[in-house]
Protein backbone atom coordinates (compact mmCIF):
# COMPACT_ATOMS: atom_id res chain seq x y z
CA UNK A 1 0.00 0.00 0.00
CA UNK A 2 1.44 3.47 -0.76
CA UNK A 3 0.61 6.52 0.98
CA UNK A 4 -0.93 10.15 0.44
CA UNK A 5 1.20 13.38 1.20
CA UNK A 6 -0.38 16.71 1.23
CA UNK A 7 2.22 19.32 0.47
CA UNK A 8 1.61 22.92 0.63
CA UNK A 9 3.35 25.10 -1.54
CA UNK A 10 4.06 29.02 -1.38
CA UNK A 11 1.18 31.50 -1.56
CA UNK A 12 3.54 34.29 -3.36
CA UNK A 13 6.95 34.05 -2.56
CA UNK A 14 8.88 30.58 -4.50
CA UNK A 15 11.32 30.49 -1.77
CA UNK A 16 9.04 29.76 1.05
CA UNK A 17 8.62 26.36 -0.43
CA UNK A 18 10.57 24.05 2.56
CA UNK A 19 13.40 21.06 2.16
CA UNK A 20 11.02 18.33 2.93
CA UNK A 21 8.18 19.37 0.34
CA UNK A 22 11.01 19.66 -2.41
CA UNK A 23 12.29 15.80 -1.61
CA UNK A 24 8.28 14.46 -0.95
CA UNK A 25 7.25 15.74 -4.20
CA UNK A 26 11.05 14.43 -6.05
CA UNK A 27 9.88 10.87 -3.88
CA UNK A 28 6.68 10.46 -5.27
CA UNK A 29 5.12 8.40 -8.38
CA UNK A 30 2.20 10.81 -8.60
CA UNK A 31 1.72 14.34 -8.01
CA UNK A 32 -1.88 15.82 -8.36
CA UNK A 33 -2.10 19.74 -8.91
CA UNK A 34 -5.22 21.74 -8.70
CA UNK A 35 -3.72 23.52 -12.23
CA UNK A 36 -1.30 21.81 -13.79
CA UNK A 37 0.30 25.11 -15.74
CA UNK A 38 0.29 26.56 -12.35
CA UNK A 39 2.19 23.82 -10.61
CA UNK A 40 4.15 23.28 -13.56
CA UNK A 41 6.13 26.53 -13.09
CA UNK A 42 6.79 25.40 -9.26
CA UNK A 43 8.10 21.72 -10.51
CA UNK A 44 10.09 23.42 -13.05
CA UNK A 45 11.72 25.86 -10.34
CA UNK A 46 13.06 23.00 -8.07
CA UNK A 47 13.90 20.81 -10.95
CA UNK A 48 10.69 18.02 -9.89
CA UNK A 49 10.17 16.08 -12.94
CA UNK A 50 7.56 13.74 -11.22
CA UNK A 51 3.80 12.52 -13.33
CA UNK A 52 1.76 15.72 -12.90
CA UNK A 53 -1.87 15.08 -13.07
CA UNK A 54 -4.94 17.45 -12.46
CA UNK A 55 -7.20 17.04 -9.17
CA UNK A 56 -9.57 19.83 -8.73
CA UNK A 57 -12.92 20.88 -7.28
CA UNK A 58 -14.56 20.61 -11.02
CA UNK A 59 -13.43 16.84 -11.38
CA UNK A 60 -12.78 15.56 -7.65
CA UNK A 61 -15.74 13.19 -6.89
CA UNK A 62 -14.94 11.82 -10.48
CA UNK A 63 -10.84 10.84 -9.50
CA UNK A 64 -11.19 10.29 -5.97
CA UNK A 65 -12.53 6.60 -6.03
CA UNK A 66 -9.79 5.96 -8.97
CA UNK A 67 -6.51 7.47 -6.52
CA UNK A 68 -7.31 5.87 -4.04
CA UNK A 69 -7.28 2.36 -5.71
CA UNK A 70 -4.02 3.63 -6.97
CA UNK A 71 -2.79 4.10 -3.47
CA UNK A 72 -4.48 0.61 -2.52
CA UNK A 73 -2.01 -0.59 -5.40
CA UNK A 74 1.50 0.46 -3.57
CA UNK A 75 1.87 4.44 -5.51
CA UNK A 76 2.69 7.42 -3.26
CA UNK A 77 1.11 10.29 -4.01
CA UNK A 78 1.77 13.71 -3.47
CA UNK A 79 -1.56 16.45 -3.18
CA UNK A 80 -0.97 19.98 -3.86
CA UNK A 81 -3.04 23.02 -4.59
CA UNK A 82 -2.08 26.75 -6.37
CA UNK A 83 -0.97 28.09 -3.04
CA UNK A 84 -1.00 26.98 0.45
CA UNK A 85 -2.55 23.87 1.97
CA UNK A 86 -4.29 21.74 0.06
CA UNK A 87 -7.79 21.12 1.79
CA UNK A 88 -8.23 24.97 3.43
CA UNK A 89 -10.12 26.37 0.58
CA UNK A 90 -8.94 24.42 -1.73
CA UNK A 91 -9.14 21.00 -2.83
CA UNK A 92 -8.04 18.03 -0.52
CA UNK A 93 -11.11 17.29 1.89
CA UNK A 94 -12.53 14.34 -0.18
CA UNK A 95 -9.55 12.54 -0.92
CA UNK A 96 -8.58 12.67 2.25
CA UNK A 97 -11.64 11.00 3.65
CA UNK A 98 -11.27 8.87 1.33
CA UNK A 99 -8.02 7.27 2.54
CA UNK A 100 -8.58 7.85 5.94
CA UNK A 101 -11.83 5.63 5.75
CA UNK A 102 -9.66 3.24 3.60
CA UNK A 103 -6.92 3.04 6.13
CA UNK A 104 -4.39 4.82 4.02
CA UNK A 105 -1.74 6.31 5.59
CA UNK A 106 -2.22 10.25 5.06
CA UNK A 107 1.09 12.63 5.50
CA UNK A 108 -0.03 16.16 5.78
CA UNK A 109 3.64 18.63 5.88
CA UNK A 110 3.47 22.04 7.25
CA UNK A 111 3.88 24.86 5.04
CA UNK A 112 2.55 27.87 4.03
CA UNK A 113 -1.60 29.02 4.65
CA UNK A 114 -2.51 32.51 3.62
CA UNK A 115 -4.22 33.45 6.58
CA UNK A 116 -1.86 32.58 9.62
CA UNK A 117 0.66 35.45 8.41
CA UNK A 118 -2.32 37.52 7.75
CA UNK A 119 -3.80 36.78 11.08
CA UNK A 120 -0.89 37.74 13.34
CA UNK A 121 0.04 40.88 11.43
CA UNK A 122 -3.22 42.30 12.16
CA UNK A 123 -2.68 43.26 16.00
CA UNK A 124 -5.92 41.57 16.82
CA UNK A 125 -5.59 38.65 19.15
CA UNK A 126 -4.84 35.42 17.72
CA UNK A 127 -4.80 33.10 20.46
CA UNK A 128 -8.57 31.88 19.59
CA UNK A 129 -9.57 32.75 16.11
CA UNK A 130 -12.55 31.80 13.56
CA UNK A 131 -11.36 31.19 10.03
CA UNK A 132 -14.74 31.31 7.89
CA UNK A 133 -12.72 31.33 4.38
CA UNK A 134 -14.91 32.49 1.42
CA UNK A 135 -18.36 33.22 2.55
CA UNK A 136 -21.63 32.19 0.65
CA UNK A 137 -22.09 33.93 -2.19
CA UNK A 138 -25.57 34.25 -2.29
CA UNK A 139 -27.61 31.47 -0.26
CA UNK A 140 -26.98 31.73 3.58
CA UNK A 141 -24.69 34.70 3.74
CA UNK A 142 -27.00 36.68 5.11
CA UNK A 143 -27.79 34.22 7.84
CA UNK A 144 -23.85 33.67 8.27
CA UNK A 145 -23.35 37.16 9.15
CA UNK A 146 -25.54 37.65 11.28
CA UNK A 147 -24.66 34.78 13.38
CA UNK A 148 -20.97 36.43 13.09
CA UNK A 149 -22.19 39.64 14.67
CA UNK A 150 -21.60 38.20 17.80
CA UNK A 151 -18.64 35.80 17.44
CA UNK A 152 -15.98 37.46 19.99
CA UNK A 153 -12.83 35.73 18.55
CA UNK A 154 -11.30 37.17 15.73
CA UNK A 155 -12.53 36.29 12.53
CA UNK A 156 -10.94 35.48 9.34
CA UNK A 157 -12.17 35.62 5.60
CA UNK A 158 -11.02 35.15 2.24
CA UNK A 159 -12.35 37.33 -0.49
CA UNK A 160 -11.89 38.27 -4.50
CA UNK A 161 -10.50 41.59 -4.63
CA UNK A 162 -13.89 42.17 -6.82
CA UNK A 163 -15.73 41.72 -4.15
CA UNK A 164 -13.75 42.99 -1.68
CA UNK A 165 -15.49 46.71 -0.99
CA UNK A 166 -19.26 45.09 -1.21
CA UNK A 167 -17.89 42.70 1.41
CA UNK A 168 -16.52 45.04 3.43
CA UNK A 169 -19.95 47.20 3.36
CA UNK A 170 -21.75 44.47 4.13
CA UNK A 171 -19.61 43.80 7.47
CA UNK A 172 -20.33 47.39 8.26
CA UNK A 173 -23.89 46.61 8.07
CA UNK A 174 -23.70 43.55 10.45
CA UNK A 175 -20.44 44.47 12.22
CA UNK A 176 -20.51 48.24 12.71
CA UNK A 177 -18.60 50.64 10.92
CA UNK A 178 -16.42 51.36 13.69
CA UNK A 179 -15.57 47.14 14.32
CA UNK A 180 -11.76 47.07 13.49
CA UNK A 181 -10.23 45.27 10.26
CA UNK A 182 -7.06 44.11 8.75
CA UNK A 183 -7.15 43.76 4.99
CA UNK A 184 -3.91 41.43 4.24
CA UNK A 185 -3.44 41.38 0.17
CA UNK A 186 -0.77 39.50 -1.42
CA UNK A 187 1.05 37.76 1.27
CA UNK A 188 4.83 36.99 0.56
CA UNK A 189 4.93 39.01 -2.65
CA UNK A 190 6.47 41.87 -3.67
CA UNK A 191 3.69 44.11 -3.49
CA UNK A 192 2.56 43.04 -0.17
CA UNK A 193 0.31 44.97 1.99
CA UNK A 194 -1.70 45.62 5.31
CA UNK A 195 -4.28 47.97 5.62
CA UNK A 196 -5.75 48.41 9.33
CA UNK A 197 -8.31 50.33 10.81
CA UNK A 198 -12.20 50.42 11.32
CA UNK A 199 -14.07 48.50 8.65
CA UNK A 200 -15.46 52.22 8.32
CA UNK A 201 -12.30 53.35 7.17
CA UNK A 202 -11.10 50.33 4.95
CA UNK A 203 -13.79 50.38 2.98
CA UNK A 204 -13.61 53.73 2.29
CA UNK A 205 -9.70 53.33 1.47
CA UNK A 206 -10.74 50.13 -1.29
CA UNK A 207 -13.28 52.40 -2.47
CA UNK A 208 -11.05 54.69 -4.07
CA UNK A 209 -8.04 52.28 -4.56
CA UNK A 210 -8.98 49.46 -6.41
CA UNK A 211 -7.64 46.05 -4.82
CA UNK A 212 -5.92 43.94 -6.88
CA UNK A 213 -3.86 40.14 -6.10
CA UNK A 214 -5.26 37.52 -3.03
CA UNK A 215 -6.88 39.20 -0.54
CA UNK A 216 -7.67 38.03 3.48
CA UNK A 217 -9.34 40.03 5.87
CA UNK A 218 -9.01 40.04 9.53
CA UNK A 219 -12.62 41.59 11.90
CA UNK A 220 -11.89 41.65 15.10
CA UNK A 221 -14.41 39.98 17.84
CA UNK A 222 -17.48 40.99 19.58
CA UNK A 223 -16.40 42.67 22.20
CA UNK A 224 -18.38 40.35 25.35
CA UNK A 225 -19.93 43.71 26.84
CA UNK A 226 -21.43 44.27 23.69
CA UNK A 227 -23.26 41.14 22.98
CA UNK A 228 -26.39 42.13 24.76
CA UNK A 229 -26.39 45.48 22.77
CA UNK A 230 -25.69 43.52 19.95
CA UNK A 231 -29.01 41.43 20.73
CA UNK A 232 -31.22 44.19 20.88
CA UNK A 233 -29.65 46.01 17.64
CA UNK A 234 -30.80 42.70 15.82
CA UNK A 235 -34.36 42.29 17.34
CA UNK A 236 -34.97 46.00 16.77
CA UNK A 237 -34.09 45.86 13.38
CA UNK A 238 -35.85 42.80 12.80
CA UNK A 239 -39.18 44.15 14.22
CA UNK A 240 -38.49 47.26 11.80
CA UNK A 241 -38.44 44.74 9.08
CA UNK A 242 -41.66 43.33 9.84
CA UNK A 243 -43.42 46.46 10.10
CA UNK A 244 -42.00 47.77 6.79
CA UNK A 245 -43.55 44.20 5.27
CA UNK A 246 -46.71 44.84 6.51
CA UNK A 247 -47.14 48.57 4.92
Amino acid sequence: MGKLYIVPTPVGNLEDMTFRAVNVLKSVDLILAEDTRTSSVLLKHYDIHGRLESHHKFNEHKTVPMIKERILAGLDVALISDAGTPGISDPGFLLVRACVEEGIEVETLPGATAFVPALVSSGYPCDRFCFEGFLPVKKGRQTRLKELSQEERTMIFYESPYRLVKTLEQFIGYFGGDRGCSVAREISKKFEEHRRGTLEDVAKWYSAHEPKGEIVIIVEGAPEKGKKAEEERWKRKEESLMTDEGD
